[in-house]
């Protein structure tokens, strides 16, 4: 469920360099006193006022800058932050709407043993509909400079889907699969992204596959053991990359590429809405799937 793509889509954000904890857990960024010791000076110090000088008020008794640090603080121009990776940026972003998706009651449900198998089926059912949207538009899609990067056919779930499918609900289920309205609607803004926006069809590419990639191995898990699928088998076929042996470093060069997207910011700003649209189109998906499978009182 993407990025479910639960896309926990990768490891929080750690401390950053040259930041460290001092004693009472603050975070402080360290220079050398005049007499070779290190001077804590706590982070809020180093904020900005209207000058663009650093302000230098806060520091412990006993414990503020040398000269030398105190003129370099002056004379040296403002600077401005690092900007965050892209990849960092989106998932961030998305963070909110991630969260909801996954505590949806339906997915709690399920994943809580509460439903019945029919109920993973019928959502097994619905995520074919959107991979097969974002598939199909895959071969046109790969020579394009900003989505072509992203189409990797390792990553490619239809037929694993359609696999789990002839074993959830029998051979010839296409004749009677429908798409419920919310998946209907899903499906039809990704096409549209794929065909008139590709920037946009990466956005519904990231909260999908990368999610399968992290979060969907859980539900993966849960589902062998509460339904009895053999391991890795038909039913889970869909949690199953066979083709990347690292997950992890797959991953990585994943979210390089979305370091590396060919678009100016303001482009960036709308591939996170997209994202965040992507998100509350999958959970409108879940809550439908809620009304349809209720727990009895």
């Amino acid at each position: 469920m993407g990025a479910h793509h639960h896309h926990r889509a990768g490891p929080g954000p750690g401390t950053a360099a040259g930041v460290q904890r001092d004693h009472d857990g603050r975070a402080g960024t360290h220079a050398p006193g005049g007499d070779g010791s290190r001077i804590s000076f706590p982070t809020a110090c180093r904020q900005p006022i209207d000058l663009g000088i650093p302000k230098l008020t806060g520091f412990p008794p006993g414990g503020g800058p040398t000269q030398e640090v105190l003129l370099a603080t002056y004379t040296s121009p403002p600077t401005s932050p690092s900007p965050s990776p892209f990849s960092t940026v989106i998932r961030t972003a998305s963070h909110d709407q991630h969260t909801e998706a996954e505590n949806s009651t339906f997915i709690s449900d399920l994943l809580g043993g509460r439903l019945g198998v029919d109920a993973f089926a019928r959502y097994t059912e619905q995520l074919w509909f959107v991979y097969r949207a974002l598939e199909v538009a895959a071969d046109g899609l790969s020579g394009d400079p900003v989505a072509g990067p992203f189409v990797r056919p390792e990553l490619m779930r239809v037929a694993e889907l359609e696999r789990d499918l002839d074993h959830l609900l029998g051979t010839g289920w296409q004749r009677h699969a429908a798409p419920l309205p919310a998946t209907a609607v899903y499906a039809a803004r990704v096409t549209e992204t794929a065909r008139e926006w590709p920037a946009g069809y990466v956005a519904h590419h990231y909260t999908r596959y990368l999610g399968d990639l992290s979060g969907g191995q859980v539900i993966r898990d849960i589902a062998e053991k509460t339904w009895g699928f053999r391991r890795k088998g038909d039913g889970v076929r869909f949690y199953v990359f066979e083709r990347i042996g690292n997950p992890a470093a797959f991953k990585r060069e994943y979210r390089a590429l979305l370091d590396a997207l060919p678009v100016d910011d303001l482009e960036k700003q709308r591939v996170v809405d997209e994202c965040r649209r992507a998100f509350a189109l999958n959970s409108r998906v879940f809550a439908e799937l809620g009304a349809r499978f209720p727990l009895s009182a």
